[in-house]
């Protein structure tokens, strides 16, 4: 979905309702509810947070931390809200926490105004490139690891897991108009890396 985004084609975006269903029932102490409920988005939500840390034992224990805090908080969720947003702002918010404790990761946006330029940002292969079989795929995934880490997240939230700028907003906790940024600015890098790096036939 990333490279169709970066492409400029449309994606769709993620249905929420039986989620939703799940999060009542599991609220209600239905024990199949929270199992639905990891099956439901575990390649969703462990992708994600591969995204954002790179390293797939680290995912793997912020994914159990994530579920863990949802069993332990699941009192505390609103049924008129997404669930999708109130779980990844939970995962977001165990990812950062990591993020934060890690040399040379900065979660700060980027200036836009400065010229965008890849050198010195991690160079190593996006993990997930190993979930993702179709070349082009693989080529978009690499790039978008080189990429912030507000970058990142803010397309794998958009592109990737179908979200609303208003989920992301509530998963991230920045403005409306911030969340718009981040994404507009995060293609546009991306755009720049894809041309710049890889040849024309490479990305068709």
């Amino acid at each position: 979905m990333i490279y169709e985004a970066a492409i400029g084609q449309d994606f769709p975006v993620a249905e929420t309702s039986a989620a939703t269903d799940e999060a009542v029932r599991f609220r209600r102490r239905d024990p199949a509810a929270l199992t639905a409920a990891v099956a439901r988005y575990q390649h969703r939500l462990y992708r994600y947070l591969l995204r954002l840390v790179h390293e797939p034992a680290t995912a793997d224990d912020l994914f159990q931390q994530t579920w863990l805090h949802v069993a332990r908080q699941i009192h505390h969720y609103n049924p008129s809200r997404s669930f999708d947003a109130w779980l990844f702002a939970i995962a977001h918010n165990a990812a950062m926490d990591v993020l934060r404790r890690r040399p040379g990761e900065s979660l700060d946006d980027p200036d836009p105004s400065a010229p965008w330029d890849a050198a010195g940002l991690a160079t190593q292969p996006d993990a997930l490139a190993l979930l993702i079989t179709a070349e082009r795929s693989a080529i978009v995934a690499a790039e978008v690891a080189n990429l912030p880490a507000v970058y990142r997240e803010a397309l794998t939230l958009r592109f990737e897991d179908g979200m609303k700028l208003q989920e992301m907003a509530e998963v991230t906790r920045a403005p409306l108009s911030t969340v718009k940024s981040r994404v507009q600015r995060a293609l546009e890098c991306l755009r720049h890396n894809l041309t710049a790096r890889w040849r024309k036939e490479d990305l068709l």
